[in-house]
């Protein structure tokens, strides 16, 4: 059962004052955070959404060749990102093999993904349940992994919304995977959250 990995990197930043991805994070940028995890996951590639910052590519790039991870990394222009996340999961989506059994969502901003969880999430949709995502405190987390069948849905999105909506309705069939920490839940949106 091929899964797969998308992390949407194809936002300005505006609130950062833009470069968000591409600022200094620990030993490296932020963008690295949400790689880390996502090469963690049990997938086949994972595939990198850029538009508005055209550094994106080359820090995913650099990031991956210092994990060996090369082969697996995709890069996706998202062209329309400007039209909000909707079009930038979609160019995600798009670009995923036709085979895939599913795809992680993961956020670039996110930095601090426990792994622990990626293995669970897995597990849950490869049994059945259309989709998967973490969970700290009754508080629903990232990442969401997508099962096949959801995929198609994620197309129909629009706007400057995620994916929050096709979850809702999934009500109890959406298995929730706990986390050890609040990590599921942080992002960077201002230089301040750099902490």
């Amino acid at each position: 059962m091929a899964l797969e990995a998308v992390v949407l990197a194809a936002g300005f930043g505006a609130r950062f004052g833009g470069g968000k991805l591409t600022a200094s994070w620990r030993d490296g940028v932020l963008l690295d955070g949400a790689l880390a995890a996502a090469l963690a996951a049990p997938v086949r590639t994972v595939t990198v959404v850029w538009g508005a910052d055209d550094a994106v590519p080359a820090a995913a790039v650099i990031f991956a060749e210092r994990a060996g991870e090369s082969e697996r990394l995709r890069l996706v222009n998202a062209e329309r990102h400007a039209e909000g996340l909707a079009a930038s999961l979609k160019a995600g989506i798009t670009s995923l093999p036709a085979e895939a059994n599913g795809a992680f969502i993961f956020l670039g901003d996110m930095p601090r993904i426990p792994f622990s969880v990626l293995a669970p999430l897995a597990k849950a949709v490869l049994a059945g349940a259309p989709a998967a995502a973490t969970v700290f405190k009754e508080t629903r987390g990232h990442p969401v992994l997508f099962g096949r069948d959801l995929l198609p849905r994620l197309l129909d999105l629009d706007g400057d919304r995620g994916a929050g909506g096709i979850l809702a309705k999934l009500g109890d069939k959406l298995a929730l995977i706990p986390s050890p920490d609040d990590g599921v839940l942080y992002d960077v949106d201002r230089p301040a959250d750099l902490t």
